[in-house]
């Protein structure tokens, strides 16, 4: 059985479809074909149901997936025997909030790239049904998002953390001495806000529809610096995830609103695709981001913490 076969296998369960598996391994469709074929004759079954250009794996083609990914983590592991602490390239391509881009992983992209200075790390950022597209499309390798608590089946999840939300003014703002603000003395003032459809202005807006309260913001921006900078300024208030805010709000800079409204509660989640492959890149990211942010001794599911080596990659 040849690995070439195991590995082009894997990219078409990832990305259901031949076509877009030839791109990404830089072969023509049809030498895809013959390496599937060759692999489900050798097997006697077969992988895929391949109906008009849909593809689909069958039932054996869904038991081969793990057993496939066991079988090329074995050889890339039995491949870095003898590297010791050498320093590899590679590449880590992560999907992610705009919020959490700037706000919490500044400091393990500075330790991921002290431990692998070799490799090319690159983030794409947008709307959470986007970036869930991105990791069907093996387009990226990590997605680690802010929304409500999710788990879909194609998914390894390998940590979650509770978010919360807060509403936020200046410190010397004289909302910031009250006490159980209403919600719509609160909208008399200035609202600086993210874009309509980020996750946590979402869930406030259904809240707030409940009572029959609409948000009505003079601005809008998926710059979280811009809008804590603003707030700062006392130029108006803001819901925002507390860890955007936190050093303010420790520092004094900013004070948490006391606002007679439902709390809104969130979760980082760190995800990959069930058919990746899972490289020493995405491994030292997850460590480092657990370590960091997440602070678990054991995940929440996937990847066993205590297994993971001490790459230098």
């Amino acid at each position: 059985m040849e690995i070439r076969n195991l590995t082009t296998f894997i990219r078409v369960a990832e990305l259901q479809s031949f076509s877009r598996a030839a791109e990404q391994l830089g072969y023509s469709q049809s030498a895809v074909t013959v390496q599937i074929q060759a692999l489900e004759q050798e097997l006697g079954t077969l992988l895929f149901e391949r109906i008009g250009r849909r593809v689909r794996l069958t039932e054996d083609g869904e038991r081969l997936v793990e057993r496939a990914v066991a079988v090329l983590r074995a050889v890339q592991e039995a491949e870095n025997v003898g590297k010791g602490n050498a320093q590899g390239g590679g590449r880590l391509r992560i999907g992610t909030a705009e919020s959490l881009l700037i706000s919490v992983l500044p400091p393990v992209f500075v330790e991921f790239g002290a431990r692998c200075p070799g490799a090319l790390l690159s983030t794409k950022t947008g709307p959470v049904e986007g970036l869930f597209e991105m990791v069907r499309q093996n387009e990226i390798d990590l997605l680690y998002f802010l929304d409500r608590k999710m788990d879909f089946p194609e998914w390894v999840k390998v940590a979650e953390h509770k978010e919360r939300a807060v509403f936020v003014a200046a410190a010397v703002h004289p909302l910031a001495k009250e006490e159980r603000i209403g919600v719509r003395r609160l909208l008399q003032e200035p609202l600086v806000l993210t874009e309509r459809g980020i996750s946590y202005r979402y869930a406030l807006e259904q809240a707030l529809a409940a009572d029959g309260i609409a948000l009505e913001p003079f601005l809008e921006t998926g710059n979280t610096d811009v809008i804590t900078r603003l707030v700062r300024e006392n130029r108006g208030v803001s819901f925002l995830p507390e860890f955007v805010v936190r050093e303010d709000l420790e520092s004094g800079r900013l004070a948490e609103l006391s606002v007679d409204c439902p709390q809104i509660e969130m979760f980082s989640q760190l995800v990959y695709h069930r058919n990746k492959l899972v490289t020493p890149q995405m491994e030292l990211f997850i460590r480092l981001l657990e370590e960091r942010y997440f602070n678990r001794t054991v995940p929440a599911t996937g990847l066993d913490k205590t297994a993971l080596p001490a790459y230098s990659v």
